[in-house]
């Protein structure tokens, strides 16, 4: 391999405890280090097929093995000599729980990855904390509040990096200098990036890595997809227009519908998390837990999603790993033993934003078969073409499993483990229509999972949590093996002082017209925000974009086809395609596809917008004004977003006659 730097690593081991308090899925984490040792590395040398690196302990005299071994060109595997196993190997690396590997790096490389980072893409100069947990936490809530409404701070004003956590993580990166590296552990991890000339793993598992490096951008996707794994196509179904978010019941749904297809919408799908009934509590109107559809506020439902179906819109619901302590379906899975434990023996309750709930035990295989069977009997079952598959980052980490496995080791895979569930609900129901979408995971979600969505986005123009941090958040997944993602159009998250404003929501619909899925949310306080049919401006907006996205059913197509096959992002960064400095580092346009560059609006009043143009030959999609490589102010009212068209694109013609399509459709309504 050209990026030998293994062959120089460092490597110190140590004896240490973890300490975690959860508190609403995020994760106060401190660790006490009984013992740290720098090993001394006394030889590098090949043998028998494979690089050995020789670490000597001068306390003990013992001689600890690493061994590089190329799996095939390109991609070589690092894993420990184990005594039994290797002459003159003296020491158990097993004997350790903490592990400092460190490898030489420089300044001008950029780092990517690690599952899925909000206000910053580009990780060096940054330690990344490598454990699922909910990227919502109260704490950083309320400084947000503090630095925006009471310090009058500019929504770009972010909290340092450390202070966030996220929903997906996932001790892989990616380095400008076209190499990937994946440690295989489940364990809870850090990588620092912060010294400019070497990068740390900090790993409490035997080190286990994989390093792989390309040509290209491409080629190193594909690579990381050999070993990770790859997302599927979607359902043809998905691209022909928007999926509403509509609640409160079958009248509302109708209503709405009738709405917006009078205005001219094309319409796909409606998205009701409530079918199961809802909640309402501080935190705003939430659903009940219960996996059963409410007669009451659906009444008649497996009859209209028939009919709604038959109509070509599809209906979708939610679900998440979750019971209500109120429902029927948790005094089954109490009195079968089906949820996961405390150390006393009795259900672990976890409270999520107001109240408690109980966690189904996926190590449990009758609980694992009585939760898929839910799922087909009551949510497949009555019609449904798809659903939110939500949470995953929740198992705390005192509890007890039916597997009697270390929570510890349990909790990076547990949204994996939720992915697969789905995806066997989903392969065994015998229907390719069906999908569903996740916001947590880690290692083995890359091919588990279908779709993700990048969590729950704030209802405002910030960089760390709103529209803004909707680009970083997609890239970071992207570099991390993830290629099919979207966002909730007009975010979710509304507390005291944020509401959604019809700008907000009509410029991240503008957004989302051109990504692989266009899907609402009404937000946790929907009666604070505004929403797609409040007037006739909204309605025209939805209008042209839910056209314009179907529009593109095709392009879109053949991108998705792209990422099942070849592993190449749907909306990816500038450097796949374009060697250029800026390339590196831009965070608010990407490409969908190889053709379409798409430069959205994120600044709240503006008209306008820099937009950096790579070397390339561009046409403007709304007005077909020619540039060439370079940066320009271009103007952006509503409805006429910065979207290029590379002028050698073999969809060029089509491209331009869709959009001329959907708005022509959608104004003669």
């Amino acid at each position: 391999m050209q990026k030998d730097f293994l062959k120089h690593l460092e490597l110190s081991v140590g004896r240490g405890e973890n300490s975690f308090v959860m508190k609403r899925g995020s994760f106060r984490y401190k660790q006490r280090i009984l013992e740290k040792r720098r090993l001394v590395r006394v030889e590098s040398e090949e043998k028998d097929g494979m690089h050995r690196l020789l670490f000597e302990d001068k306390r003990e005299g013992k001689l600890y093995g690493l061994k590089i071994t190329e799996i095939e060109e390109g991609l070589v595997r690092l894993t420990c000599l184990m005594p039994q196993e290797e002459e003159g190997i003296t020491g158990d690396l097993h004997a350790w729980n903490r592990f400092w590997v460190s490898f030489p790096a420089h300044e001008k490389e950029h780092i990517y990855g690690c599952g899925e980072t909000y206000s910053k893409f580009d990780l060096k100069g940054e330690k990344v904390r490598i454990f699922v947990a909910e990227h919502q936490n109260a704490k950083r809530i309320t400084a947000k509040i503090i630095r925006e409404k009471l310090l009058g701070k500019h929504p770009e004003h972010v909290l340092a990096f450390h202070k966030y956590e996220s929903y997906y993580a996932q001790p892989t990166f990616v380095s400008s200098d076209r190499y990937f590296v994946h440690a295989d552990t489940t364990a809870f991890a850090e990588f620092d990036f912060t010294d400019p000339r070497q990068t740390t793993l900090f790993l409490q598992e035997v080190p286990d890595v994989t390093v792989g490096e390309a040509d290209s951008f491409a080629a190193l996707s594909g690579r990381m997809a050999d070993l990770l794994g790859r997302q599927s196509t979607l359902a043809d179904w998905l691209y022909d227009g928007a999926i509403l978010a509509v609640q409160e019941g079958t009248e509302r749904i109708e209503a709405k519908i009738a709405r917006a297809e009078a205005a001219g919408a094309k319409i796909c799908g409606i998205w009701s998390q409530d079918w199961c009934g809802c909640r309402r509590t501080d935190f705003g109107y939430q659903v009940m837990w219960n996996w059963e559809w409410d007669r009451e506020l659906y009444p008649h439902l497996p009859e209209k999603i028939t009919a709604w179906k038959d109509r070509g819109i599809r209906f979708l619901g939610y679900i998440n790993p979750f019971l209500a302590l109120e429902g029927n379906l948790y005094a089954t899975a109490a009195k079968e033993g089906y949820c996961v434990k405390d150390r006393d023996g009795k259900d672990y309750l976890v409270t999520i934003t107001t109240f408690p709930a109980a966690m189904v035990d996926f190590t449990n295989p009758k609980a694992w078969d009585w939760y898929k069977e839910v799922m087909q009997n009551n949510m497949v079952g009555i019609g449904m073409s798809g659903w939110m598959a939500d949470f995953g980052e929740y198992l705390p980490m005192d509890c007890v499993l039916f597997s009697g496995e270390d929570p510890q080791l349990v909790h990076n895979r547990w949204p994996a483990l939720w992915a697969r569930l789905n995806r066997e609900v989903i392969r065994e129901s015998g229907r390719e229509d069906l999908f569903f979408f996740m916001r947590a995971g880690s290692t083995e979600t890359v091919g588990a999972s279908v779709m993700m969505w990048t969590g729950d986005q704030h209802v405002d123009w910030s960089v760390d949590d709103g529209i803004a941090s909707v680009i970083p958040a997609t890239f970071s997944l992207a570099m991390s093996g993830f290629g099919i993602t979207h966002s909730d159009a007009g975010g979710y998250t509304t507390i005291m002082h944020m509401c959604r404003s019809k700008e907000l929501l009509m410029r991240w619909e503008e957004m989302n017209a051109f990504s692989p899925l266009y899907r609402f949310h009404e937000g946790n306080q929907p009666v604070k925000n505004a929403q797609f049919d409040d007037d006739e401006e909204l309605l025209s907006q939805l209008a042209w974009t839910s056209r314009m996205h179907a529009a593109l059913a095709g392009y879109l197509k053949a991108c998705v086809k792209e990422c099942a096959e070849d592993a190449l992002p749907v909306m990816r960064p500038f450097f796949y395609h374009y060697d250029e400095d800026a390339a590196y580092t831009e965070t608010t346009e990407y490409l969908l596809g190889r053709d379409l560059l798409v430069a959205p609006v994120l600044k709240r009043g503006a008209v306008s917008r820099k937009v950096m143009l790579p070397e390339d030959e561009w046409v403007q999609l709304f007005t077909r004004k020619e540039y060439e490589g370079g940066t320009y102010e271009i103007e952006a009212p509503m409805g006429q977003p910065p979207v290029f068209i590379r002028r050698q694109s073999p969809y060029f013609e089509e491209i331009l006659q869709a959009a001329d399509r959907a708005r022509q459709a959608a104004s003669t309504v």
